[in-house]
């Protein structure tokens, strides 16, 4: 598996050759290093990949990286071909130009919303006689089971999942400063942390 982590810097825009605009989201794509190398309980290979760096690290995963540094985003992928060594480097050029990638991304936490923000609903009439519930859910539908059914669409807590957004095109990709610029949009705010990975046709997921 192909893949890369990096942080999402901004949405903008390019111009392709014949001057169509082309809006694109600009990911800072590593530098990552391969932190470690192993064969899973299932007999899969993988690699783990660290990104970024922070202060606060517990003393086993120091002990674990010891020369390597200390990563703030650490992700494990499955590895199809030869196998890299420890310390390796991954960087922005592993993609080129016209090629498909899916982008994995936390969204935009929106706390805790109604039903017609959350679930697109109506909400109720605005005439007479209907004070305060505008916004309201209204009948949760029959009662004869005393519960409510689970999958009722409610209020609650929206945003903040993880998404996957499939086959974006790379549009450019910086060598030099390790940047990645894909077709559209990704999920997640700015500065947010999110993980690169080849399209091969199956859904995959961090």
């Amino acid at each position: 598996m192909k893949a890369i982590l990096g942080r999402k810097i901004e949405m903008t825009q390019v111009f392709g050759e014949d001057g169509t605009v082309v809006p694109v989201t600009l990911i800072q794509a590593g530098p990552c290093t391969i932190t470690q190398v192993r064969t899973n309980q299932a007999g899969v290979q993988t690699a783990t990949l660290g990104f970024g760096s922070k202060k606060s690290v517990s003393k086993p995963q120091l002990e674990d990286w010891k020369e390597l540094g200390a990563f703030a985003f650490v992700k494990e992928f499955p590895i199809d071909g030869e196998a890299p060594a420890r310390g390796d480097k991954v960087v922005a050029s592993a993609f080129e130009v016209g090629e498909t990638v899916n982008v994995i991304g936390t969204a935009k936490g929106k706390g805790f919303q109604g039903v017609v923000k959350r679930h697109g609903f109506k909400g109720g009439p605005a005439s007479h006689g209907h004070k305060d519930q505008l916004r309201m859910p209204g009948s949760i539908g029959a009662t004869g089971a005393q519960r409510v059914f689970k999958g009722t669409r409610m209020g609650g807590r929206m945003g903040g999942q993880q998404v996957t957004v499939q086959n974006l095109e790379v549009v450019q990709v910086n060598e030099k400063e390790n940047i990645i610029a894909v077709k559209g949009a990704i999920p997640g705010a700015r500065g947010g942390y999110v993980i690169i990975a080849a399209s091969n046709g199956d859904v995959w997921r961090a």
